[in-house]
């Protein structure tokens, strides 16, 4: 689970928490509340990024 995922800039990080642990990221938090978790599409992120 990834929290605080408020923007692609801070959120890059997850690819080197992936890749040096070798765990997958299941959920991301997109705000504070706890209505504001989601499941994480790395299809999704990309895009997002590039």
């Amino acid at each position: 689970m990834l929290t605080k995922l408020d923007g692609t800039a801070k959120g890059g990080v997850v690819i080197g928490i992936v890749a040096e642990n070798k765990i997958p990221i299941k959920f991301i938090g997109v705000g504070e509340q706890i209505d504001d978790m989601e499941i994480f599409n790395s299809e999704d992120f990309v895009n997002a990024i590039i």
